[in-house]
């Protein structure tokens, strides 16, 4: 395996803990240092951190082995560009809020460290493309969230594709409705200004499974609307507090893929309740249920001859959870291969989905400016571990 590629976490909002109780299990990944703008979340961050590496180590190795052990120390920078700094950072984890994705990502790159973030990419396109370009001009990786689509739920069903199962792809239909975050976050107004939305927030999971299963969006068609300007804190220490609402919250649209699929899309913050699929692809020759992209696994369903029959899973990282994108681009580096969670497909997601809005305010149909190839498939892998294959 080589030595691990030493990772320095920025931002230990709510997003961190997923990734911190994932990270220690990961081959090929050292978490070094964290900092965030509350010192003391980044402490306890550091602390959850440890805690969960020596639960690691005491699984693999056995209790006695963890307890003697000096490693999985992980220092508390006092900000970003301390964290940045530090010789014992490869790769920086970007879990800020949207609007400080590029300013942290770019920051990183120019102090020669790889960069995995949470989605989306940038807000912009214009910041989109300068991560890719100082990421070209540099030489190093970037990765970006989602890493959902690299479970066995969304790669069973894009084998199934593949392989033909369905004949030839003529459509798909992609639905993501709740009535806004706001239920249960305790700090939801970053949902709400430019940069959030259910498409900027969403979208990314779906857009990033559908290219997966079906290639790149060429042209898109959509409406969105904004039924409410003011919206409540649902919970926490600033339960009842009202914010502004500064962006849409109900958007659908038409994508057309390059080819020749059409999907309808649906992304709302506005629906209570509803019976919608998630994910379901048309063929030819049959369709196919597509589990919740925002989740790893799931069951897929082939329709086929008349009725619904279950698919085992045949491809994806088997066991994965957030952070698998990162040990994939980290496998990735040591193999000499593209990383599946890329800037690339990322950069592309994200014109898509500006470009959506664009069309929904012009009330008209616009083409995609950027493309991007589909990401290598997943073969089938138990759970990473030291002994894994490259996949």
């Amino acid at each position: 395996m080589g030595e691990p590629l030493r990772i320095g976490l920025v931002g230990a909002g709510k997003i961190s803990g997923a990734y911190l109780d994932t990270l220690p299990r990961l081959p090929g990944l050292r978490l070094t240092a964290v900092t965030d703008l509350n010192r003391a979340r980044a402490e306890a961050a550091a602390k959850t951190a440890e805690a969960a590496a020596k639960t690691a180590e005491a699984a693999a190795k056995g209790a006695e082995a963890a307890a003697k052990s000096t490693g999985g120390g992980v220092a508390v920078a006092a900000s970003a560009d301390e964290l940045m700094a530090r010789e014992d950072v490869d790769a920086v984890l970007n879990l800020t809020i949207p609007a400080a994705h590029a300013e942290v990502a770019l920051a990183a790159l120019a102090a020669g460290r790889h960069v995995y973030g949470e989605k989306p990419l940038s807000g912009t396109r214009e910041e989109a493309d300068a991560i890719l370009g100082a990421a070209g001009r540099t030489g190093l990786r970037v990765g970006c969230a989602p890493d959902t689509v690299l479970g066995p739920g969304t790669q069973t069903a894009r084998r199934a594709v593949d392989d033909g199962l369905i004949g030839t792809p003529v459509a798909a239909t992609a639905f993501m409705t709740t009535a806004g975050h706001e239920a249960w976050h305790p700090d939801p107004e970053f949902y709400y200004r430019p940069g959030g939305g259910p498409l900027l927030d969403m979208g990314p999971y779906y857009l990033s499974a559908l290219v997966h299963l079906l290639g790149p969006v060429v042209r898109v068609t959509g409406a969105a609307s904004r039924p409410r300007a003011q919206r409540s804190v649902g919970s926490g220490p600033r339960a009842g507090e009202r914010f502004a609402v500064e962006v849409d919250t109900h958007v659908t649209g038409v994508l057309e893929h390059r080819g020749g699929a059409l999907t309808t899309l649906l992304m709302s913050f506005d629906v209570h309740a509803a019976r919608l699929p998630r994910i379901e692809v048309h063929g030819s020759e049959g369709s196919l249920s597509v589990p919740d992209p925002n989740t790893f696994d799931g069951p897929v369903e082939l329709w086929r001859g008349g009725a619904w029959e279950p698919l085992a899973p045949s491809a994806g990282y088997a066991g994965s959870a957030r952070g698998y994108g990162l040990a994939d681009m980290a496998r990735a580096l040591r193999a000499g291969r593209p990383h599946r969670a890329s800037a690339e497909l990322a950069r592309h997601v994200l014109d898509v989905m500006l470009t959506l809005l664009d069309a929904a305010r012009e009330r008209t149909s616009l083409p995609v400016g950027t493309t991007c190839s589909r990401p290598e498939p997943v073969p089938f892998v138990g759970e990473l571990s030291a002994s894994a294959g490259h996949g």
